[in-house]
């Protein structure tokens, strides 16, 4: 009898195990910790490198040269949406660990469970770091190949890594909800609006003022309404220069529709700052001024209009 003809014995669970080993490599459970390795900064650095400067060189003196620095943005993206979806994560993570605390009897099958649960807040954390360091590489590598910084096109860029210069949407940044979030990544300083319109262009007159107010306030934090150009465009990029804390609070036409730039003004006023810095501008930056200066507020314009 031929020694095929005999049914086949079934592999044994080692058996499958080291041939699921052997193809894939070792991955953990979905309820187990994994323990491998992380990417490495050096690697990171040379791949995020490698990916712009591939770009680049498969784009230029082509057709679709011009679509370059929004494909270099959209990289740095990736990583940021993998970062917001990473905290997420982490921080269900960290309320399943508050509430596994809080039910704990002394039973070992308690303890295995807040236990796991640390485990994957920490892993979480690794992960977020990473995903942070890729993003942060990627928007460094958009700044050279562009001139400007890379932000997101909604939320904040936080970094933990230099938790002194972020970018701070408004409405993260008062909201009940988040503030104490908030206030770990915005830290308590002197908070300076800065106030401009779109037209007014004169770059070395706003760092000028801007440079004189932050010798004067080291701890300073920059408050203004986020415009894509003109002064505030500028004293955004002086923020980035410097290392300054931002916080944006833009209009919210959805809303409030034509109040939106006023009521924006009414936000930014309510974070109390120390000094308004003005250049020139439309009715919505003399508003602000006149609402600064009957709260109180010291007002310094710059640019004065033209009357």
């Amino acid at each position: 009898m031929n020694a095929s003809s005999f049914p086949k014995e079934p592999n044994s669970a080692t058996s499958a195990a080291l041939d699921e080993i052997s193809l894939y490599g070792l991955r953990p459970g979905s309820d187990e910790p994994d323990y491998r390795p992380l990417p490495e900064v050096q690697m990171i650095e040379s791949s995020i490198a490698g990916m712009v400067g591939s770009l680049a060189e498969m784009l230029s003196d082509t057709r679709l040269e011009d679509e370059l620095d929004e494909l270099a943005w959209s990289l740095a993206n990736v990583f940021h949406r993998r970062l917001t979806q990473t905290q997420r994560s982490l921080d269900e993570a960290e309320g399943k660990i508050r509430d596994l605390q809080v039910t704990q009897d002394g039973s070992e099958v308690r303890d295995v469970e807040l236990q796991r649960a640390i485990l994957q807040g920490q892993s979480l954390t690794e992960q977020r770091n990473a995903y942070e360091i890729m993003r942060d590489l990627a928007a460094d590598h958009y700044h050279v190949l562009t001139g400007s910084a890379w932000l997101p096109r909604t939320g904040s860029k936080v970094s933990q890594r230099n938790l002194t210069a972020t970018l701070i949407e408004s409405r993260e940044f008062i909201s009940k909800k988040h503030r104490a979030e908030n206030e770990t990544y915005c830290p308590d300083g002197t908070r300076i609006a800065f106030a401009g319109g779109v037209e007014c262009q004169d770059h070395q007159a706003i760092w000028r003022i801007l440079d004189l107010t932050h010798a004067k306030y080291p701890d300073m934090i920059l408050l203004h309404g986020g415009s894509p150009k003109g002064a505030e465009l500028i004293a955004a990029k002086w923020a980035e220069s410097r290392s300054v804390t931002q916080v944006v609070f833009k209009p919210d036409w959805k809303a409030h529709q034509k109040a939106a730039p006023f009521r924006r003004n009414d936000a930014l006023l309510a974070a109390m700052p120390v000094g308004v810095i003005a250049c020139t501008g439309n009715g919505i930056t003399d508003n602000l001024v006149d609402k600064a200066r009957k709260m109180g507020i010291v007002v310094k314009r710059v640019l004065e209009p033209s009357k």
